[in-house]
């Protein structure tokens, strides 16, 4: 993959946020002020909260004078993974050459995004995610079943794809434009899965993927994600995957030319 100079990165950070109405202005204040000079647009995809998230958007970027900041708004609720599928797309038609996913639910450390480009700017990697679990998890508040369940889930992963992550289900995740227009993302699942399968995808076609350790926080945000449902269905994806490799069952997600 080519890349450009870090003064002539195109960058847009995607913010997907659902009932983020009370962690939504804190979140878009921790970006680093570099940050929001040089970054071309921040982007916050609201997927159908029954909350103020998209008016608190909206209100944010009147009060603070943000001009880069736009707010979309899902009609319907499309899924984590759906709302990544819209924000990736988006990011490739509007020419930006790395997007970054912050959450809007305060989990991850905007101050950190600065430490996420380095890759993208030495041109060493095709998508970044900051591993939690290479940090210090537990002493950041993961509950215990959450670190334990992650565990399992990466071993059994890193066995059937041959890698070597220390996790798969971080969602500071940054990547790089032209590798997700390489891979066909919107086959991806519209759930929280999405995750798995798109790292899958990079592994297939043989795209850079690292991870950089950060720390981790847990405070009084609901996370939605079903942790029995999600596991299922990571295990579901790699299945798919084994099997697919074998040549057994066709994967359409997977068939990537």
């Amino acid at each position: 993959m080519s890349s450009a100079k870090k003064t002539d990165l195109k960058i847009a950070i995607f913010i997907p946020a659902y009932n983020a109405a009370y962690t939504l202005p804190a979140v878009l204040d921790r970006i680093p002020p570099e940050i929001k000079e040089r970054v071309q647009q921040i982007f916050v995809i609201d997927n159908a909260s029954p909350d103020n998230t998209y008016l608190m958007g909206i209100g944010y970027r009147e009060a603070k004078g943000l001009d880069k900041l736009e707010v979309f708004r899902n009609e319907t609720n499309r899924g984590y993974g759906g709302s990544q599928k819209r924000a990736y797309q988006y990011a490739i038609d509007n020419g930006f050459d790395v997007v970054v996913m912050l959450h809007g639910d305060a989990q991850y450390a905007p101050e950190k995004i600065p430490y996420l480009l380095e890759p993208f700017e030495k041109d060493e990697a095709d998508m970044v995610f900051g591993s939690r679990i290479a940090g210090l998890p537990l002493a950041g508040g993961m509950p215990l079943y959450k670190f334990l369940g992650n565990k399992f889930l990466t071993t059994i992963q890193n066995w059937v794809l041959g890698m070597k992550l220390t996790e798969f289900h971080s969602g500071f995740r940054v990547f790089r434009c032209a590798a997700l227009k390489a891979v066909p993302f919107q086959l991806c699942a519209d759930d929280y899965h999405f995750d798995t399968d798109i790292i899958i995808q990079f592994r297939i076609k043989g795209l850079r993927v690292k991870e950089m350790p950060i720390p981790t926080y847990y405070g009084k945000e609901k996370s939605g994600v079903n942790v029995v449902k999600y596991g299922l269905n990571v295990l579901r994806s790699m299945s798919e995957y084994w099997l697919w490799s074998r040549g057994w069952l066709k994967v359409p997600k997977f068939d990537i030319k």
